[in-house]
């Protein structure tokens, strides 16, 4: 008779809430062995018992065969005393102990559930919130671990005979499902409208909101993480209307389209773009825009007013499903305009009191239901380059899904920056970067990011003993770390430091070796005081030396230069002993009045801090060259730049040249970019009548090769063959791809951003490996307190 083995399986990672428990239990059932599985905030733990050569069968390929939405980090497992007894079960969870298991990201909706939806015979024909185990909310329904209904928003919505037999089945695909429910037993979807806003009665709501919607209504929408605000996008007025309520300025608009077919006559969709737009996480996805998509069969020109990409997303939820329409509805709007619900700089409202008063100045009528959001969380955005994703912001879909750390952490706290604030908590080798929080210039997101911080430690258990912040005096985000250290060491990091270090963690760099880190951003505090952005530094996880930046000038006014760049192009031409002539388009767009007093400004050097900042000299080429004047939101000069640049082609020339100056022989310090002959060469070719593209190819081509020459110069001086590029200007696919192919072909390893942004939403990660690689002994218990005076402006980032 052949020996009967039981052994004890723990398995880790993200395994609750994506059908781990049902896979146990179908394996082990079709195996004949005994036992039993269940949840623990440790993981999935289960014991099985039968011949070795069955109980071997079923842990060989435990993680191999593993349901589609799990990750596995780790499988374990040992022998154990022989129970005996027949028949393997799912047991009740297991509460208690640190929690060290990994809860999913939402899940868009399956096909499975779609055609359900769509199927009159189907019960849950037209339900706004038909799931199963393969999709649906998981990370912001999570009240606590381990994941049963009992921890989530569902746990007010007692299952109906037919949901709990479906639930109790492990022949149905909802065998455990937590959020699953029906007409009979699940949220309900309500359509409210007027002042006060009162429910809209004898009609469904979704008809009700789908006729509003062709009326040109604005509505706010409850989608997964929070509310939106929804129009048609073909409605030229209901389009300004959104804007104008939202004080929008020219900031583009997401979409959200029926259909990918739609998406194909407004944008380019390659292969890359098509697998995210209809993947599990369907974020935003940048999208060239088709010339001429716009008016009756595109979209109004007003969803994003001279921008060259459209952000697009296909819907995710069955209420998006729905409001687009099934096959046989009658025509509706087949593009609706998708944005946060909420107030142009604050957090995105997921309360229902909350959006009725917030949203009331803003939205027509509300589509809203009874379910909680527990977890605020944005739409994630991202774009394709050089045939990968490169992730702009990380949110729904991908958090809060670990980053695996090349090198060993303490339980720490990384606070990130102040605009688009993510932070980053992390213990071991792993490290959660929050979803996005926001600008922490509003109260109402320092809120949010204090909110999101507990919530995160409660599902991670991680319970932070260091805290990393930006080293900038003034960052609203260091003051909440100084105010909540509470005795902790307190890690400053410097900005681009840990831009570098972010991008070295992402690809797996232990730190053994420097890298090349170019930086290029619109700011990030100095060691000397001056608004760093251009940055080339020789950097591992526990420090860096400066190798080479762009050369100093000054930042006149703070955030006045940000939001005209035409100060920053006057003040380049002023460094550059330039004249700033009326016939210069900057000049031109300068009042008289204030063109006088920022001539005395630059003189007198008043409120001028010195910047090196490479996003702010894309901004002044954009005005130089007549292409933006004015910045409606972060970074519309250089997105507008890059957008006229790919307009060019490729008969544009040469591109220009920086000067550079190098220390003297035997000397120390930075080799300095000048930009001074790029400036000079722009003036030249607008006089000579140039074409816009031309122009701003022309430069785009001579920051690459800036690049290139100054790794080149890096790896003579010190043997360095590999090049990370980070910061928020390489958000622009045009330079970064140029960059990425001129470096390789010099024989480089080139590290870019693909799972972290390589904005300031990825700074926290590299905080996080930085504080914690250095430890203590880089802390100071007692950081210097309040706010030092820095301009505004120096806060501002590319």
């Amino acid at each position: 008779m052949e020996a009967v083995q039981r052994r004890r399986i723990t398995v880790r990672g993200v395994v609750q809430g994506v059908g781990f428990r049902p896979y146990v239990y179908t394996r082990a059932t079709g195996l004949g062995l005994a036992g039993h599985v269940t949840n623990t905030p440790e993981g999935v733990v289960a014991e099985v018992e039968g011949s070795a050569e069955a109980v071997l069968r079923f842990c060989e390929r435990l993680a191999a065969d593993a349901p589609p939405l799990a990750v596995v980090d780790a499988v374990d497992h040992w022998a154990v005393p022989v129970a005996g007894g027949s028949g393997f079960t799912i047991v009740a969870s297991r509460t208690g102990g640190p929690a060290r298991t990994l809860v999913s990201p939402d899940v868009a909706t399956c096909a499975d559930c779609l055609a359900e939806l769509a199927d009159p015979a189907d019960r849950r024909h037209r339900h706004p919130f038909i799931t199963c185990t393969h999709c649906g909310p998981r990370f912001t329904i999570v009240t606590g671990l381990p994941y049963d209904r009992a921890h989530t928003t569902m746990a007010r919505f007692p299952m109906c005979p037919d949901c709990a037999r479906e639930y109790a089945d492990p022949a149905d695909r909802r065998f455990h499902a937590q959020p699953v429910a029906c007409p009979a037993c699940g949220p309900r979807l309500r359509l409210l409208s007027g002042r006060p806003p009162r429910e809209v009665t004898g009609v469904d709501p979704v008809a009700g909101a789908r006729r509003m919607l062709a009326e040109g209504a604005v509505l706010a929408v409850k989608g997964l993480g929070g509310y939106h605000l929804a129009c048609d996008a073909s409605h030229a007025d209901a389009v300004a209307e959104l804007r104008r309520r939202k004080d929008r300025g020219d900031k583009p608009f997401a979409l959200m389209a029926r259909e990918l077919a739609d998406v194909e006559r407004l944008a380019v969709v390659g292969p890359e773009e098509r697998s995210l737009l209809t993947g599990a996480v369907r974020p935003i996805v940048l999208l060239r825009r088709r010339r001429g998509a716009t008016g009756v069969t595109g979209v109004a020109e007003a969803v994003a007013p001279g921008g060259p990409d459209l952000g697009v997303m296909l819907p995710y939820t069955p209420v998006h499903h729905l409001l687009l329409g099934l096959p046989g509805d009658p025509e509706g709007p087949r593009l609706l305009v998708m944005t946060s619900g909420n107030l142009s700089g604050e957090p995105i409202v997921t309360d229902d009191t909350e959006a009725l008063e917030r949203l009331a100045g803003l939205a027509d009528a509300w589509l809203t239901h009874d379910r909680p959001i527990h977890v605020p969380c944005d739409d994630s955005v991202v774009r394709v380059c050089g045939g990968e994703r490169l992730t702009v912001r990380r949110s729904r879909g991908y958090a809060p899904l670990p980053v695996t750390l090349p090198v060993e952490v303490p339980a720490s706290l990384a606070v990130g920056g102040d605009l688009k604030n993510a932070f980053c908590l992390g213990e071991g080798r792993r490290a959660w970067l929050s979803a996005h929080i926001g600008d922490m210039d509003d109260l109402a997101t320092r809120y949010a990011f204090e909110g999101a911080q507990r919530q995160l430690e409660s599902v991670t258990g991680v319970r932070p003993a260091l805290i990393a912040a930006d080293r900038h005096p003034g960052y609203r985000s260091g003051r909440w770390a100084r105010e909540h250290a509470d005795g902790r060491p307190l890690v400053l990091v410097q900005h681009h430091h840990a831009h570098v270090a972010s991008a070295m963690a992402e690809h797996g760099l232990d730190g053994g070796r420097r890298v090349i880190g170019v930086a290029f951003d619109g700011t990030g505090y100095g060691d000397d005081g001056a608004v760093w952005g251009g940055e080339v530094l020789l950097a591992d996880y526990a420090g860096f030396s400066r190798f080479a930046h762009l050369g100093y000038v000054p930042l006149p006014g703070g955030d006045a230069a940000v939001q005209r760049p035409y100060r920053m192009a006057l003040s380049h031409l002023r460094a550059a002993g330039l004249d700033r002539d009326p016939d210069l388009p900057c000049t031109a767009a300068c009042p008289p009045d204030e063109l006088r007093v920022l001539e005395r400004q630059l003189e007198r050097g008043l409120n001028c801090v010195p910047t090196s900042s490479m996003g702010r000299l894309f901004d002044a080429v954009s005005s130089l060259a007549g292409i933006r004047h004015l910045a409606g939101y972060e970074a519309q000069a250089a997105i507008e730049l890059e957008a006229a640049a790919l307009e060019a082609g490729t008969g544009y020339g040469d591109g220009y040249a920086f000067g550079l100056r190098r220390p003297a022989a035997g000397g120390s310090g930075p080799v300095v970019a000048d930009p001074a002959p790029v400036l000079a060469a722009v003036v030249a070719d607008v006089r000579a009548g140039t074409a816009r593209p031309v122009i701003a190819a022309r430069f785009h081509a001579g920051v690459a090769a800036l690049v290139g020459t100054l790794c080149g110069l890096a790896r003579d001086r010190h043997d360095l063959d590999t090049v990370a590029l980070t910061g928020g200007v390489f958000a622009n696919t045009l330079l970064s791809a140029a960059c990425a192919d001129d470096l390789r072909g010099r024989g480089f390893t080139v590290l870019r951003h693909h799972r972290v942004p390589p904005n300031d939403g990825g700074l926290a990660l590299g905080q996080l490996v930085v504080a914690g690689t250095a430890g203590a002994a880089r802390a100071t218990d007692h950081p210097q307190q309040g706010e030092a005076h820095v301009p505004r402006g120096t806060r501002q980032s590319a």
